[in-house]
This record gives C-alpha cells, sequence and structure tokens, in this order.
C-alpha cells in the first residue's frame, strides 16, 4: 500500500479554535481517508498534537517540490 504525502493547508478560518489554528498560517495534513470522508482534516496543530478540524477552514496549497521540501525541513 503506498503512502500519500502530507498536504500543505493555509487556515482561512479558526472560529471556536482560536487557541489551536491562526488565520493565515501554513498546516501539515496527516492523511485519514475517513475523515475527509465526513470533510474534515487532521491537521498538526499549535499544541503540536494532530486533531480533526473542517476542511472549510482550509485551502490546499501546491508548493513546488523545493519549496515543499523546505517549509516541511523547518516544520
Amino acid at each position: 500500500m503506498a503512502t500519500r504525502a502530507r498536504q500543505l493547508v493555509l487556515c482561512l478560518r479558526n472560529r471556536g479554535y482560536e487557541a489551536s489554528l491562526e488565520r493565515r498560517k501554513l498546516y501539515q495534513v496527516i492523511p485519514d481517508r475517513d475523515a475527509e470522508k465526513l470533510g474534515q482534516f487532521r491537521v498538526i496543530d499549535e499544541s503540536g498534537e494532530d486533531y480533526l478540524y473542517p476542511a472549510t477552514f482550509f485551502a490546499v496549497v501546491k508548493l513546488p517540490p523545493r519549496i515543499r521540501r523546505r517549509v516541511l525541513a523547518a516544520a
């Protein structure tokens, strides 16, 4: 079974989760097919842990491979 690459998403909304998510910040998404079926992303938030959040809070960000590697290495 192939592993899916982690996505990067930009937080657009954080209502109700202000302590956990910062608007205009990039977050890593851990692949979770069950969560995606429910319209959620499993995001590594400000606590450093992964939690489920509504996918509507985020926009998926596509970066050139070189930049993506650098962003993920800095995380």
